[in-house]
């Protein structure tokens, strides 16, 4: 069996570190599209977001159907929008049911919440066997040695069947 990265970006760092975890561990990688876009600047960006989260709005996924069954690891990565996992990611979890997989999860952040974006993820994911978890806070100031710690993590996640 074999490791789907899957993830949603906003600003590029979430992607950046899905990039380096995938080509670490030889994983496939899919990356969360929606038929909306959302504000990327000043005080909508943040607004859009954060009401996006408290209504618990699924948007719409335009990718293309994954065959879940092919994986027996996932790795979720998601920036954290108002203490939780961005929408998208909520849409991913809805539409999959995933269910008796080993999940690890990561989350960029500009300063906070995610343990609490762990926690909620956990919930959503019950059913499943956690394997690793990390976080990047603002993430762009030091790529370069968030993405060194990127595949220390990575390495150390078990990836096999137990």
């Amino acid at each position: 069996m074999s490791t789907l990265v899957v993830y949603f970006s906003f600003t590029g760092s979430t992607r950046s570190i899905a990039k380096k975890i995938a080509e670490t561990l030889g994983a496939d990688i899919t990356e969360l599209k929606t038929s909306k876009d959302y504000p990327t600047e000043g005080f909508r960006k943040y607004f859009w977001g954060g009401k996006s989260v408290i209504f618990g709005e699924k948007p719409e996924l335009i990718n293309k159907r994954i065959d879940l069954s092919q994986y027996d690891t996932i790795i979720i990565g998601t920036p954290v929008w108002a203490g939780s996992f961005t929408p998208p990611i909520k849409s991913f979890i809805s539409q999959y049911k995933i269910q008796g997989k080993r999940i690890a999860l990561f989350a960029s952040h500009a300063g906070g919440g995610a343990q609490k974006c762990f926690t909620r993820l956990k919930k959503e994911l019950s059913g499943n066997e956690f394997i690793g978890e990390i976080d990047f806070a603002e993430p762009k100031k030091s790529l370069e040695e968030n993405l060194s710690e990127t595949v220390k993590w990575a390495k150390c996640l078990p990836m096999e069947m137990q």
